[in-house]
């Protein structure tokens, strides 16, 4: 039945329906919903408002984001590791453009420009998608009493001051079910100030595999150090690093005991850029020592120029609650370029990197690293 013929069909019952008893109106209703097989409900409405027949097989406004834009919406979640709508929807211009300039994703201009605009509302409607819930590792941190006194504490509350080279830094177990004997660690360090984070495989947990790291991380960060804030783990807490930090001219400060939330930039980190990527399996070997030391260079790469993060500048309570108050959603390499206290020479050479980088295919690389270290008998 067309839509004209259907418009009279209402027409012509209409009337009649609103004039019959109660009877009379079920009577109605059944001839009507099987003349037309129209749901019941919808005949009732229809009957009582006489509402024009315009695409009856469908109620609402046009969809907007249709299948096409929700694969391209896909692609691109997938390219950036699966974040949160609130990251993912202030970054979503450049990381398109970045693909495209790859050759990884050609979308049609309509489509792009519905992606380009979407909400972080309707990203969360388009990918209603179960994530997956991490466990909780063995904590490893033996504490280092000597040297306390002359190490003073940074509180969470202590970070205003922060700029670029301001690291917290912290070390990830990777033991398995058992902290006994030897195996690798993950030195993870994160700048405060901009979210630059420097992941480096440890073949031990020692005081010079510690201080070798640092020198390792100093030579690819684009910003100079200028502090080191750890937990009170004897593999910071030593002769060995306070010597380091007073020849280099870089301030060294501890948080307090059984505060994790005095080193709250790298203990989110910690979940984020090495658990939720490497797992909780023992490594111990060469070669898994070699595969992580890969996977971290490409691995640093993609979550500092391609994982934007939000930042918490203020909140405030209001009664029982605590009010938060977020930035918009930068990558670090944004932050970076942005700070006054980057050298431009430095922003430049970044660029230029930028510039290259396919976060697709570092992905695949990733990936396939992380297969073969899976894939290890330890």
């Amino acid at each position: 039945m067309t839509g004209a013929s259907l418009y009279e069909l209402i027409e012509a019952w209409q009337p009649r329906y609103l004039r019959a008893d109660r009877k009379e109106k079920t009577q109605i209703l059944d001839e009507f919903v099987a003349l037309t097989g129209y749901h019941r409900k919808a005949a009732i409405r229809v009957l009582r408002k006489g509402r024009k027949p315009v695409a009856w097989d469908r109620r609402g406004r046009p969809r907007q984001y249709t299948n096409e834009v929700k694969a391209a919406l896909i692609a691109v979640w997938e390219a950036c590791d699966r974040i949160c709508s609130k990251r993912l929807q202030p970054f979503l211009p450049e990381i398109v453009a970045a693909l495209e300039r790859q050759g990884e994703l050609r979308l049609p201009p309509h489509t792009k420009r519905r992606l380009v605009k979407m909400s972080a509302a309707t990203i969360d409607r388009l990918l209603r998608t179960h994530r997956p819930k991490g466990r909780q590792g063995r904590c490893t941190t033996k504490p280092g009493s000597l040297l306390k006194e002359k190490i003073p504490v940074r509180t969470f509350a202590n970070w205003d001051d922060a700029r670029p080279g301001f690291l917290e830094m912290d070390l990830v177990a990777h033991c398995g079910e058992s902290a006994a004997g030897e195996y690798i660690h993950t030195l993870n360090a994160v700048d405060a100030a901009t979210g630059w984070c420097e992941p480096e495989a440890l073949p031990h947990r020692s005081q010079q595999a510690v201080k070798e790291a640092l020198d390792r991380m100093r030579e690819r960060m684009p910003f100079p150090l200028l502090r080191v804030d750890s937990d009170n783990d004897s593999a910071f807490i030593n002769h060995n690093l306070v010597r380091y930090c007073d020849r280099e001219g870089v301030t060294f400060t501890r948080s307090r005991e059984y505060k994790k939330n005095d080193q709250a930039h790298v203990e989110q980190k910690n979940w984020s850029v090495v658990r939720r990527l490497i797992g909780y399996r023992r490594y111990k070997s060469l070669e898994a020592l070699r595969l992580l030391e890969t996977i971290y260079r490409d691995w640093r790469l993609y979550v500092n120029f391609f994982q934007p993060v939000r930042k918490l500048p203020s909140k405030e309570r209001v009664g029982c609650r605590v009010r938060k108050r977020y930035n918009e959603a930068k990558t670090p390499y944004w932050r970076v370029l942005a700070s006054v206290d980057v050298a431009e020479a430095e922003k430049g050479h970044l660029e230029e990197i930028y510039r290259t980088l396919n976060p697709v295919a570092l992905r695949r690389r990733i990936e396939e690293n992380l297969e073969k270290l899976w894939g290890l008998d330890e």
